[in-house]
């Protein structure tokens, strides 16, 4: 029979690729947007608001009128909030952790108790490597994938007793619409021109030099396929010494994001 995967924000960006390569993989698929009907996709797709707990809270009884079972939950749906850490309002910051930490936390909670009654099932949440590693001009951002690393660190503990698997997929720099999407401050502190510039050119840069999206999409397929993943799986070029620096070498690390920053 094929499994049965459940993944959220699947729209746009990762999202879309991760369940059309699921889709196409021969896995039945079942994307989540908050707004469906306005996607045209080969696979189902039903309505998720992560701002809301009243869409999480049914999400549920809808699934399994669907479904009769869920063998698969990729965490996916999240948006950027990109700008000075000063300058962006604290409402901002908290509709950040609102949306990518505790509407995905939401999320595998409603999904949880099924999971256990079933005594299967894998939990796959697409963090990101600013969730290990903080750049300027991601301060909530980053904050919001490094609570995710956390949380599902601890999860992973809790679930083995009942054959649930848990693994993050942290994805470096691709070329996805998250920047055109992302929202930011009208606010601006005069005293960060200079460095507001400079992070915008330097974030455009790294755009620019992003690997083909559909990398992580295969990523997270290898995932599914692996009956006992690892926690994290790093997806681009140069992660690896990214994180050993971080942990290792900090003091280089930043010296260097520095002088990328300056350069830029």
């Amino acid at each position: 029979m094929k499994q049965n995967i459940l993944v959220t924000g699947a729209s746009s960006g990762f999202g879309l690729l991760i369940a059309n390569q699921l889709h196409q993989s021969g896995y039945n698929v079942i994307g989540t947007s908050r707004n469906p009907s306005k996607t045209q996709v080969p696979f189902k797709m039903v309505a998720l608001d992560l701002d809301s707990d009243e869409s999480i809270n049914t999400l549920p009884e809808r699934l399994f009128k669907e479904i009769g079972k869920l063998d698969v939950l990729i965490n996916n749906a999240g948006f950027l909030v990109n700008g000075i850490a000063e300058e962006i309002p604290i409402e901002l910051g908290r509709k950040q952790f609102e949306t990518n930490f505790w509407g995905t936390i939401k999320v595998t909670n409603s999904i949880l108790p099924y999971f256990r009654k079933q005594k299967s099932g894998k939990i796959i949440t697409v963090g990101s490597i600013t969730g290990l590693v903080a750049f300027p001009s991601t301060s909530y951002y980053a904050a919001s994938k490094h609570a995710l690393e956390g949380y599902y660190k601890a999860l992973r503990y809790e679930l083995t007793e009942f054959n649930i698997r848990v693994a993050m997929i942290e994805p470096g720099s691709f070329k996805t619409n998250i920047m055109s999407n992302a929202s930011t401050t009208v606010n601006k502190i005069e005293d960060y021109n200079s460095l507001r510039a400079k992070s915008q050119k330097y974030a455009d840069f790294i755009v620019a030099q992003g690997e083909d999206a559909s990398k992580v999409a295969t990523k997270v397929l290898k995932v599914v396929e692996t009956d006992k993943p690892k926690f994290r799986n790093l997806v681009g070029k140069g992660l690896s010494v990214l994180v050993n620096l971080q942990h290792f070498a900090y003091g280089f690390l930043e010296k260097t994001i520095l002088k990328q920053l300056n350069n830029a």
